[in-house]
């Protein structure tokens, strides 16, 4: 689920309604985030859990996989740029918080790496549990850099001021204490700083709706305001745009709900509105041109473009007439395609896309009459194709290739010449000579096709007896795609198994169109293409219900929430990740308020009605023969918020239907800050699946 702020723990641990009046929930209880009384419920319930699977034969060797592979040396280094530099953070068995560092001579065989922080040292320094979250740079002062990090993994962070020259942290510095934040360099004595600036002055969803401009050398409280949303928003933050030839933008970004945007142009004498459309992105700067993402159609000055497209708008235009903009096209998607990602170097721009859930990348450039030229760039088919980082000074990109058999491998992009050159590629995990992977479609009962991809041994009997676990996410416009993983091949190819991922309407596969098809009252179209892929996938003989499993994360596990209570005889295994389950008090948990705009209210009567008719919490019921999932959550996630998970194993419980429940005490929502404690819940989640699938 994705976060694009800082998110509120506003736990209320209240009764919840029903459509025909007020409710007991017995278990609201264990929304109180820490309690003795939580605590020790936990405490049992983690110990009824590791003792089964930890005890299982098969758990051993499965963390020592996940470990080996997890603190490989030989993994791949992902880069960023600094100023003509590659930076990189690694994390090994030596280092499980980490290592900030750069390089200069990045695609060497063995790169000589400058360490800057050494975020392990630090974590003991401080007495805390630090996790990394980034670092941003001012782009006046390039060495002088903001550090973000949160304590055990929480979406919370402390940011402090770093000088990469001493590689110190700077003596009276910009600090700012730990909270939900947003901050953008706003000249290299001045910030822009989105927070929780008097208690309380939070939105509902618990992102800061207050900007205001801090200047060095004064204090905190004496920032001044330049902006201010409404209690009701999502939030407010600053964005900073820098194009690489010198020039700078420095925007406000309001925003009512999770899918619509305000964007203001900030300058010394106050905010002016960009007449953008509500769901419309800003995606960067380039060559003097403002690059926006649509996800809904416009009718700009400079005509009409599809949601799925990305335009440019030039700067000076724009600054001169706001209100009317006039957008030029940059990429068009056609009917089978999805913009993914964009990077922009100082004169370019890099495109990736998908079409028909394969990856492509197109290197576009600006023209003299002001539209853009595109070329596509030569890279392997039947592939993702992520963007990695580009260098907004010079010509350079890296995009990352990918799929189910073949290992990363990353590509540099000339995106002057269009020349592309592989430099550097993981090594491989497992034999994938031995698989094959197949990409067919499900119908769905409204006779929609929905895609999915089938990853296998090669010569397989489709005789119905083959464990497979069946992968979905389907929300908030994010697309699934291909990926290689070593432990997925070690722990479950080799072993006999099969993996499907389903590409389900509520990702972004087919663009904003897939997404808005499966969102709030529509919801159910997303859970009915899931289980059309687990039939499709049974009438092929692949497997049966008694050897396929499902899992998913976060929006994917309120997927799989659903799917247990609507077809608990499709399945035969449910690992339910880090999940929503309560939908009737998703708004009041965590961060919930934000996602509105997603799954709908109660306080609507129509959304109320139809998140009461899904909600796996509240329609567990006695009586079914319930498969035993694996529920696990972590205390620090103040995203999702381990209450759902707690609440629907306890009413399971009283059901008296089997489950293995386990939070884990660290690690928020990524369920895992270092590599050992994400190889920890990997040897768990595939004992569980291997006791239950084969």
């Amino acid at each position: 689920m994705r976060a694009t702020a800082a998110v509120l723990a506003g736990i209320l641990a209240v009764g919840c309604g029903s459509a025909s009046g007020p409710a007991a929930d017995p278990y609201a209880w264990l929304e109180d985030l820490d309690s003795p009384r939580v605590h020790d419920w936990v405490s049992a319930e983690n110990a009824k859990t590791l003792g089964v699977l930890e005890s299982d034969p098969r758990y051993r060797e499965n963390l020592a996989v996940a470990k080996e592979l997890g603190n490989a040396p030989d993994r791949l280094p992902m880069p960023s740029f600094h100023e003509g530099r590659v930076e990189n953070f690694w994390q090994d068995a030596a280092h499980a918080h980490g290592l900030w560092r750069e390089t200069a001579n990045y695609e060497a065989p063995e790169p000589d790496w400058v360490t800057l922080i050494d975020v392990d040292a630090l974590a003991v320094a401080d007495g805390k549990n630090w996790v990394w979250e980034g670092a941003d740079c001012d782009p006046a002062d390039p060495n002088r850099c903001l550090v973000s990090l949160s304590d055990g993994g929480e979406d919370a962070v402390t940011i402090r001021e770093f000088d990469r020259s001493t590689r110190q942290f700077v003596n009276d510095g910009f600090v700012l204490p730990r909270g939900k934040q947003e901050v953008a360099w706003a000249g290299g004595d001045t910030l822009l700083v989105a927070r929780e600036w008097l208690p309380g002055e939070t939105t509902t969803s618990g992102y800061p709706f207050v900007v205001k401009r801090w200047r060095r050398g004064t204090p905190l409280a004496a920032a001044a305001e330049v902006a201010r949303g409404d209690k009701g928003d999502l939030g407010s933050e600053p964005v900073a745009l820098d194009d690489g030839n010198g020039r700078r933008l420095t925007l406000v970004l309001r925003s009512p709900s999770f899918w619509e945007r305000q964007y203001s142009l900030l300058t010394d004498t106050g905010r002016t509105p960009l007449a953008l459309p509500p769901k419309a992105d800003v995606e960067g700067l380039v060559a003097n041109r403002i690059l926006i993402r649509l996800r809904q159609d416009w009718a700009s000055a400079g005509g009409s473009f599809s949601a799925g497209s990305l335009v440019s708008l030039d700067v000076d235009e724009a600054v001169r007439r706001p209100d009317r903009l006039r957008a030029t096209p940059v990429y068009l998607p056609g009917p089978a395609d999805a913009l993914a990602g964009v990077l922009a170097t100082r004169d370019h721009v890099v495109v990736t896309s998908l079409h028909d859930v394969r990856g492509r990348a197109e290197v576009y450039r600006p023209q003299p009459d002001g539209s853009w030229a595109g070329s596509p760039v030569a890279l392997p088919d039947n592939a993702t194709v992520s963007p990695v980082a580009a260098d907004r000074h010079g010509t350079a990109a890296y995009v990352a290739v990918t799929s189910f058999l073949t290992p990363t491998a990353l590509w540099r992009l000339d995106t002057a010449t269009g020349a592309a050159a592989a430099v550097k590629s993981a090594p491989a995990r497992f034999d994938s000579s031995r698989y094959v992977v197949e990409q067919q479609k499900a119908t769905s009962p409204d006779g929609t096709q929905v895609p999915y991809f089938l990853v296998h041994a090669a010569g397989m009997a489709n005789d119905g007896t083959h464990p497979t676990v069946m992968y979905g996410y389907g929300g908030f416009g994010d697309s699934r795609t291909p990926s290689y993983d070593g432990v997925r091949g070690r722990l479950w190819l080799d072993r006999g198994g099969v993996f499907v991922l389903a590409n389900i309407r509520g990702g972004g596969e087919y663009g904003p169109a897939w997404h808005e098809a499966a969102r709030t009252v529509h919801r159910q179209r997303a859970f009915d293409d899931f289980a059309a892929v687990g039939r499709d996938v049974v009438r092929r003989g692949v497997t049966s219900p008694r050897h396929l499993g499902i899992q998913g994360g976060s929006n994917g596990g309120l997927l799989m929430g659903v799917e247990f209570t609507q077809h608990p005889e499709l399945w035969n295994a449910v690992d339910i990740q880090v999940p929503l389950l309560d939908m009737e008090r998703y708004e009041h948990i965590a961060a919930g308020a934000s996602w509105v705009g997603e799954y709908g209210s109660v306080a609507d009567p129509r959304e109320r009605a139809f998140l009461e008719s899904i909600s796996p919490y509240r329609q567990l019921k006695p009586g079914v023969r319930y498969p035993k999932p694996f529920v696990w959550t972590t205390t620090k996630d103040d995203r999702v918020g381990p209450q759902h998970a707690r609440k629907f194993a306890a009413r399971l419980a009283e059901l008296g239907s089997p489950y293995l429940f386990y939070e884990a005490g660290e690690g928020g929502h990524a369920a895992g800050s270092n590599i050992d404690e994400k190889a920890r819940t990997s040897a768990l989640e595939y004992t569980y699946l291997q006791r239950g699938l084969q």
